[in-house]
């Protein structure tokens, strides 16, 4: 057969997945196993490639793969046996004992003989009897615990007790069961209805233990209790409550949407219904609370927040946005109305501080959720048109709403706030409400034209129309909320050139004069923290100028006040902070200028950006100090922990761009560790922009670099740290991040067998192996060191065992280069390989002809570490084979070995003992005589 017809050949690609799972490369086996399933006519065929299919699945940890596979087997062979235990095996390990033991006792009645069989029997049998006394000593702790909570006589602090006990019971997945069986929805519905604020927490808690990753209990817990109770139980006073609530309605979205692309079976092996319906009903009614007066502020701010969470795609890869479109459709006027509301005024819902920014990325989010131009000109029309509604109706009440409307979708989706803005008398409006007499007016209007300066176009506009005006308010406001507002305008129009020095729109001095003022209102704590927060967006403005940025760091009580500011309630202060930070650490993105470009651009008298004296790096290494001495990390720390909508993407990367920074310097590393910010980086790179992930994943491999990771990463984090890492090992990443990421997976790996399963798992090794063929030598030597601590592992030791391929040959190619750091990682790898796999010892004449020169080389290295690694690959190889021996004594080897085995200056015991060891394995063999053997031959000789 032809190549092309071997590969469509299913018995062909299952040879190949068989002999991909014997050499350990299980991603392999499978995809060979799949394709020849796909490509098989015969019912038994694919039974057997399914069964086979399992035992990767197995070995990766896929269970509920695995036991779809063996299901698919068994439907075309009942007797097959194999695929029944590896059934077994499957539903053990998803905790679906009873199915399991009903497989492995038929297996063990067909094959009474199979020792494996009753051993999994034995397992089974003990592990059901010991639930079952764990299920009888929970239903009684349940049945103690309501008959407390339902007794009105009983003390509250006993009632408390109870019910935080309760919490902890529906953690466990037998106490949620038996809580769940024992009516306990009921009685938490009448404990919802407690007027003790502790009782309605631990209510919330223990619904959340009870829906945790279980779709069937999420789904009948919702329709039990009703949407209604946990939307009111949400939108009540109390701000803890309303988070628990909201806590509680986010993880019932995740039970029920985890299903919803997947077939769920119960245990009974029923298909559940899907869960669309009730995922509806909970947006309909979380979108009802919006616009509604009885909700609270918090309520408010947490069905904001679930909607950001939970509507929008969770990648574009996703083409479905329906759900997007069904908000739009039916709840986007009701955002609006949140977004219009005036606080001071009478007639809209309550808010909070937060709520416009939450309503701000909530919009922003729909808006870049949408996939054509026909979805994002309705979101315009339906936006227009409920700004026009308002902004025609008589009287100011209607104006300004509109007007607020436009300054929160300014902060959003600014694209339809930039077209709002410009329909007809909508910014002439803007500018007459700066100049009225009532505050609330002011106010509104000012922080729409702080919003509109965002672009160019719209900043110039405003910078010939507005900017003696916000002076007008600025000098000669009697109210300091309309004055700092008006400060920040100012700032966002002086800072329009950005980093470039030569790009001012004020003049020479103005900015500096403007931030001193910034920083003495940040300072006034007789201020709200509203009104100082607005010091803060100056401050992010100005910051931009060098001048600005020194003046700033030297000024601890400003940091200070900055740093309390972020970790306050106000989250909408948090992309300011980043955005100042970000500025002051020089830690944006700068393109440097092609200096042929630049002449060129000169010579045609074209404007060249210029950098500000006091950005140069030795500028930017002292105010980083200053900042790390102020307390940034703690700050950092708190800001990442926020739980709010305006802990937006953009902010995380602004996060992360400054602790990437910090950790520039070796020194500073540790400080940063010791405050919390090795904890806070793990979450920043997972959940991000994607530079910002990247940013993060580097300040993790720095940290982990120079620090022992397992005390900068105590318990299960430092197995968290792996993914971000091996993220770095990407083309689209530069090669100091691949370098670091290896330098840093190196260290990782040398700590324990789990930690180097993990990287294995996450498919690490091929682009470790990848790395290795580098042209740079820093990179490539890295790789081969990561490599020397992976081998560790029976898995990859594997891959070297493995025929067809090359690996071996690298190694020992690689110990004989002339980089001592390159040389070093490979013979240390084959060192290791040569011991725990002897039989890749007769390999290695094999890889190339120049095998025994390189052994030599390493022998005769003055470097006592690679003296070290030959003298042991040597033994390993003596060790292994005589015939081996014998070729490796015939040559200078041996001379060499006993100079080395004699010690003396210069060579350490490790590699004389060694050596020694090698000369005695050579005297066992009989291949050379000892001193005392060659006079004894001497002395019987005629």
């Amino acid at each position: 057969m032809s190549a092309s017809e071997i590969e469509k050949d299913p018995a062909a690609l299952k040879e190949d997945g068989n002999a991909l799972f014997k050499a350990g490369d299980i991603q392999g086996a499978v995809c060979c196993y799949s394709k020849a399933i796909k490509r098989s006519d015969s019912q038994a065929e694919r039974a057997v490639l399914y069964r086979n299919r399992c035992a990767c699945y197995l070995k990766q940890e896929e269970y509920s793969k695995a036991e779809a596979d063996a299901s698919k087997a068994l439907d075309a062979d009942p007797g097959d046996m194999k695929a029944r235990f590896r059934r077994a095996q499957a539903f053990q390990k998803l905790c679906r004992l009873d199915q399991a033991f009903l497989d492995a006792q038929r297996c063990a009645q067909v094959e009474p003989k199979n020792k494996t069989f009753h051993d999994l029997l034995r397992q089974l049998g003990a592990q059901i009897q010991q639930k079952s006394v764990q299920l009888n000593s929970t239903d009684a702790r349940v049945q103690q615990m309501f008959s407390l909570l339902l007794d009105a006589s009983a003390k509250d602090s006993d009632r408390q007790k109870a019910a935080q006990n309760l919490v902890v019971l529906s953690r466990e997945d037998a106490g949620a069961e038996q809580i769940f069986r024992n009516d306990g929805v009921k009685l938490i519905q009448k404990l919802l209805q407690s007027k003790q604020e502790e009782v309605v927490l631990s209510a919330l808690r223990t619904l959340v233990g009870l829906c945790t990753g279980h779709q069937s209990r999420t789904m009948a817990i919702v329709n039990e209790l009703g949407m209604e109770q946990l939307c009111a139980v949400m939108g009540a006073g109390a701000s803890t409550v309303s988070l628990a609530a909201c806590h509680l309605l986010q993880v019932m979205f995740e039970a029920l949407t985890e299903g919803m692309n997947k077939e769920i079976r119960g245990k009974d092996q029923a298909i559940l219904p899907e869960p669309s319906k009730e995922l509806r009903s909970m947006l309909r009614h979380i979108m009802e609370m919006m616009p509604a007066s009885n909700v609270s502020g918090p309520g408010r701010d947490s069905a904001i927040n679930l909607l950001i969470k939970q509507v929008p795609r969770k990648s574009m890869k996703n083409p479905d946005n329906s759900l997007t479109l069904w908000v739009i459709d039916q709840g986007l006027k009701k955002i609006l109305e949140v977004a219009g509301t005036v606080a001071e005024l009478s007639d809209g819902p309550p808010l909070t501080d937060n709520s416009h920014m939450s309503c701000s990325v909530l919009l922003s989010k729909l808006y870049d959720d949408l996939r054509s131009d026909e979805e994002r000109d309705n979101f315009n029309t339906l936006c227009e048109e409920y700004i026009q509604q308002h902004f025609s109706r008589r009287g100011l009440d209607g104006k300004l709403r509109a007007i607020q409307t436009v300054s929160v979708l300014l902060q959003g989706p600014s694209d339809v706030g930039n077209r709002t803005l410009e329909m007809s008398g909508m910014m002439d409006a803007v500018i007459a409400l700066c100049a009225s007499e009532d505050a609330t007016h002011q106010q509104v209007a000012v922080e729409t034209v702080i919003h509109a300066a965002g672009k160019a176009k719209r900043a110039s506009f405003i910078t010939a129309n507005g900017v003696a005006l916000l002076k007008d308010l600025y000098k000669k406001s009697d109210n300091d909320k309309i004055r700092v507002r008006a400060l920040v305008g100012l700032c966002k129009l002086g800072s329009a050139g950005g980093t470039d020095f030569s790009m001012k729109q004020f003049a020479e001095g103005s900015t500096v004069k403007l931030a001193k003022q910034c920083r003495k209102w940040l300072c006034n704590e007789s201020l709200p923290k509203t009104s100082r927060r607005w010091s803060v967006e100056g401050l992010a403005y100005l910051t931009f100028d060098a001048d600005v940025k020194e003046d700033f760091v030297e000024d601890k009580n400003a940091l200070l006040a900055m740093f309390e500011l972020a970790k306050s309630e106000d989250k909408t202060v948090l992309f300011a902070v980043g955005s100042t930070l970000v500025n002051c650490t020089n830690s944006y993105e700068v393109e440097k200028p092609d200096p042929q470009m630049v002449e060129l651009a000169k010579y045609a008298k074209q404007h060249v950006p210029e950098e500000h004296p006091k950005d140069a790096p030795s500028y930017v290494e002292k105010r980083l100090g200053k900042l790390l001495e102020s307390g940034v990390v703690s700050a950092l720390v708190c800001m990442v922990k926020q739980e709010s909508p305006a802990l937006t993407e953009a902010c995380k990367d602004c996060i992360a761009r400054v602790f990437l920074a910090l950790v520039e310097r070796q020194e500073d590393r540790g400080t940063v560790v010791a405050q919390g910010g090795g904890k806070a980086l793990i979450p920043l790179a997972f959940d991000n922009t994607d530079l910002g992930k990247v940013k993060a994943a580097q300040a993790l491999a720095k940290i982990t670099i120079t620090s022992n990771p397992q005390i900068a990463f105590p318990g299960e984090r430092i197995y968290e740290m792996v993914r971000p890492l091996i993220s770095l090992l990407s083309l689209e990443c530069t090669l100091l991040q691949n370098f670091e990421a290896l330098m840093a997976l190196t260290n990782l790996a040398g700590i324990s067998e789990r930690i180097r399963q993990k990287i294995i798992k996450e498919k690490a090794v091929s682009k470790i192996e990848g790395y290795m063929f580098e042209e740079h030598g820093l990179v490539r030597a890295a790789a081969t060191e990561c490599m020397c601590n992976l081998v560790l592992s029976t898995e990859v030791q594997k891959l070297y065992l493995a025929t067809g391929n090359d690996r071996l040959k690298l190694l020992v190619l690689y110990s004989g280069e002339e980089d001592d750091r390159l040389r070093k990682a490979a013979a240390g790898t084959l060192a290791m390989l040569t011991a725990e796999q002897p039989e890749l010892c007769a390999r290695i004449p094999g890889t190339t002809t120049h095998w025994l020169e390189i052994i030599q080389s390493l022998l005769l290295c003055e470097i006592t570490d690679l003296r070290h690694r030959g003298v042991v690959i040597v033994y390993n190889m003596m060790q292994a084979e005589k015939s081996l021996a014998e070729t490796i004594m015939e040559s200078e080897v041996l001379e060499i070995l006993s100079v080395l085995a004699k010690g003396g200056e210069g060579t350490p015991e490790p590699v004389s003992k060694t050596a020694k060891n090698c000369l005695d394995q050579a005297v066992k063999y009989s291949i050379i005589m000892t001193r005392e053997g060659r006079e004894k031959v001497k002395g019987t000789e005629p």
